[in-house]
């Protein structure tokens, strides 16, 4: 009838989906300035853009993407908030599965495997919809989950005191 109390509550797809929607809009704010200052400075010097010298500028706002997107989504999920910017924002965290903090190089694993879960036609990520736990291919290599941080609707009931008011169990003082 009711959920057990130390039952976590899984984010489910649609949640996630919009958190990483979030963090991306999180991470243009970083690259779109960026790209845009790359192409104007390739256009103000008339490079083709099928140089070499455009291509090892691409090749390298590559790298700096995949660096910053790494250290991003590790960093912020392997700290005290438990979750990116999107996932705070939505009230969910990132956990392992005994609902502790990651370590950075858990979360490292993480966000590499979704590399794996995007490359087999995106159906590690629809695994989620799924899944018991709402786990993704990643999350399941990973040994993680993502729950909802917010507390339960309900607290369990505190023990009943049986001390006497008067200070011992049969003394009525």
């Amino acid at each position: 009838m009711f959920q057990d109390y130390s039952t976590p509550s899984y984010a489910g797809f649609w949640m996630r989906v919009l958190a990483y929607i979030i963090d991306s809009f999180v991470l243009s704010i970083v690259f779109c300035p960026l790209g845009l200052v790359m192409g104007l400075a390739g256009a103000m010097g008339e490079v083709d853009e099928n140089s070499p010298e455009m291509m090892v500028g691409n090749l390298g706002l590559n790298i700096v993407s995949i660096v910053a997107g790494w250290l991003y989504f590790s960093f912020m999920e392997s700290s005290s908030w438990q979750a990116t910017v999107g996932k705070k924002l939505l009230k969910l965290k990132v956990t392992d599965a005994n609902g502790a903090r990651l370590s950075f190089g858990n979360a490292t694993g993480r966000y590499f495997g979704k590399i794996l879960s995007g490359m087999i036609c995106g159906i590690g990520f629809v695994m989620v919809a799924f899944s018991e736990k709402k786990q993704g291919l990643h999350d399941m290599i990973a040994g993680t989950l993502v729950v909802k941080d917010e507390p339960p609707l309900y607290a369990p009931p505190s023990p009943p005191d049986f001390r006497y008011p008067g200070g011992g169990y049969g003394d009525p003082r």
